[in-house]
């Protein structure tokens, strides 16, 4: 179809934000405050840090870049954690996350009268930047894990302002804004029994 329907596009909005945000606590900001245990009842010092300056950085991007309401790609490439459990949960959690995510760009650029196979190519690259990072991150193991806790904070941090500036007021929007709601409840508690059972 060339269009894509109201009702959907609240669901996969409302689906995606609630898997960004369980991910962003479970999989990126508890694991960041673990991280920093040694520091006390200061371990949640590098996560707040890192958080802000993801947030500070996705609003300075967003007050330089012009761009459509229409879901965005928050960064992911750098999503990383203490163990291999808790990276495949944070990696299922992403994946879930991006079959919404990839319908809410390549839906609206289908309906802008784009063909079917360059709207699917477009959303299909919109998440190539995640293998990317990951091998960036391993390549450069040494000088990322003293300041990792700082980059999953800053990673869940760029996500909640996605989340909060573009998914959730496209979930909210028009009649049935409830489908959005109830689908960020299903996004949300998917992600955190993923991370749970397996991590």
């Amino acid at each position: 179809k060339k269009q894509i329907g109201g009702n959907i596009q609240r669901i996969f909005t409302g689906f995606a934000a609630g898997v960004m945000v369980a991910a962003s606590v479970w999989s990126l900001l508890i694991p960041a405050m673990d991280m920093c245990e040694e520091m006390g009842k200061l371990a949640f010092l590098p996560a707040v840090i890192g958080f802000l300056i993801g947030i500070v950085f996705l609003l300075f991007i967003d007050s330089m870049v012009p761009h459509l309401h229409v879901g965005s790609d928050a960064p992911e490439g750098h999503k990383s954690s203490l163990n291999r459990t808790a990276m495949l949960t944070l990696a299922i959690g992403i994946a879930i996350q991006n079959f919404p995510e990839g319908a809410i760009i390549s839906l609206p650029l289908r309906s802008e009268g784009n063909k079917r196979g360059k709207s699917f190519a477009l959303g299909v690259l919109s998440g190539a930047v995640e293998p990317v990072g990951a091998i960036l991150a391993i390549a450069l193991a040494s000088i990322v894990t003293p300041i990792l806790p700082y980059m999953l904070a800053f990673a869940a941090g760029a996500m909640i302002y996605v989340v909060v500036e573009e998914l959730i007021p496209e979930a909210s929007e028009g009649e049935h804004s409830n489908l959005g709601t109830i689908a960020f409840a299903i996004g949300f508690a998917l992600m955190m029994m993923l991370d749970v059972a397996l991590g």
